[in-house]
């Protein structure tokens, strides 16, 4: 067993893979976020899988790392998270930091147009540009893995539960019409088709999360999204609406 470490509250111990062919990623994040949480760390490395498998034996864990505090063990890394609070053990993994992350690019890179096509930071270009990036940069994650998406897809979208190919064919649809709106050429192909998937997606989402209010994971970035569905999913399908409207509005002018 680990020492008691009762007296020195700051002081924790880790045991984790260190093998001349495998160093555990786990294991030096759960070092890293001790020390940046203030602990010293008693860092024990099992070298060999004979080791790791005697450890795990020995306190009846499935998994290395293993931290222990005060004498009682947190578990792994995912554990230790939710320990210092950095996870809400309640959202199983949920996070909304892929579509921050994908919206943030999207919208540095539409300023990044204007500036080149306008010299100026915002106008009223910079939003289209800044949907039609979203709808290529989303449609890329789904083409990462098209079958995983169109699995996760099927959970919750009207018009794949009816007719199945079209979760293989909504990635190309999404990634087209924003390149065709993107460089705004081809309006009358791109908006009449951005306009169908975001009308059937937002009358699908709204559907699944706020009449059956089912708790879902959002296909939008990709099949192994840990994305919930709801607000985001809703506003990212309107906002494809709303452009294909505009667009067309323009077009028919």
């Amino acid at each position: 067993m680990p020492k008691d470490n009762s007296a020195d509250a700051k002081t924790a111990v880790l045991y984790r893979m260190v093998m001349p062919e495998h160093t555990c990623p786990y294991g030096l994040k759960s070092k890293d976020l001790l020390e940046r949480q203030g602990y010293t760390v008693e860092d024990h490395h099992l070298k060999t899988q004979e080791e790791t498998e005697a450890f795990k034996s020995e306190h009846d864990v499935k998994t290395t790392p293993q931290i222990f505090i005060d004498g009682q063990r947190i578990g792994g890394h995912d554990d230790l998270q939710v320990h210092f609070g950095k996870v809400d053990p309640d959202d199983a993994g949920l996070s909304y930091t892929p579509v921050i992350a994908l919206f943030s690019v999207a919208a540095l890179t539409a300023v990044a147009f204007t500036w080149y096509a306008f010299q100026t930071l915002l106008n009223w270009q910079t939003l289209g540009w800044f949907v039609s990036l979203s709808m290529i940069l989303l449609g890329l994650q789904k083409l990462k893995d098209i079958e995983s998406f169109s699995t996760m897809f099927l959970n919750y979208d009207l018009l794949a539960k009816r007719w199945v190919r079209y979760g293989y064919i909504y990635p190309f649809i999404e990634t087209g019409a924003g390149i065709l709106m993107t460089a705004m050429v081809a309006t009358w192909l791109s908006a009449p088709l951005a306009l169908l998937i975001g009308s059937i997606g937002a009358v699908s989402v709204f559907k699944a999360v706020y009449i059956d209010k089912r708790e879902l994971k959002c296909a939008c970035v990709g099949g192994d999204s840990n994305v919930p569905l709801g607000f985001v999913s809703l506003t990212e399908n309107l906002g494809m609406v709303a452009m294909s409207i505009v667009m067309l509005i323009l077009l028919l002018a």
